[in-house]
């Protein structure tokens, strides 16, 4: 019976902690309480905190509790699943600084209007660091750019997104 009250409760807090899961370093009362902590064990627990007292939820509405309102939600397995299906158009875009791939790219990993063309530039600039050889992997692309995005002061919120 004990097993099953567990199982229970753990799956009723699932969706809680995958929502909550980008927010922890951030907002709610779980992240104040296990601030500058890392590991599975603080993130966990961290965001059960949030999600069980639902202080998280409450603070992105009222933009209370360390929280903003203005907070942009991303995924970086889109970007890596872009980046994978696009390789060769995405290279020859880079090396020109302009092109459909790039600005497809820009936008999906939230790039504003007024630093697209400091995007553009940046990737045609950082072309073969990014693009480091024929063999190089989505993974490492992402990774580079990510390097490159987080190295100009401009760009560097964007990085995150990669």
């Amino acid at each position: 019976m004990k097993k099953n009250l567990f199982l229970i409760a753990a799956c009723a807090m699932l969706p809680s902690i995958a929502l909550a899961a980008d927010n922890v370093g951030s907002c709610g009362w779980g992240s104040k309480l296990f601030e500058g902590k890392r590991g599975i064990a603080p993130q966990v627990i961290a965001v059960t905190t949030n999600g069980t007292l639902g202080n998280q939820t409450f603070g992105i509405s009222s933009g209370t509790s360390g929280c903003t309102q203005d907070g942009l939600v991303s995924s970086s397995w889109k970007t890596a699943a872009f980046i994978d299906g696009n390789m060769n158009k995405l290279a020859l875009d880079a090396s020109r600084g302009q092109g459909e791939s790039l600005e497809s790219l820009a936008s999906l990993i939230g790039v504003k209007d007024e630093d697209s063309q400091r995007f553009n530039v940046a990737m045609q600039k950082n072309f073969t660091t990014i693009f480091s050889n024929p063999e190089t992997t989505s993974t490492e692309v992402a990774a580079s750019m990510k390097r490159v995005l987080a190295a100009d002061a401009a760009l560097a919120q964007y990085s995150a997104n990669v």
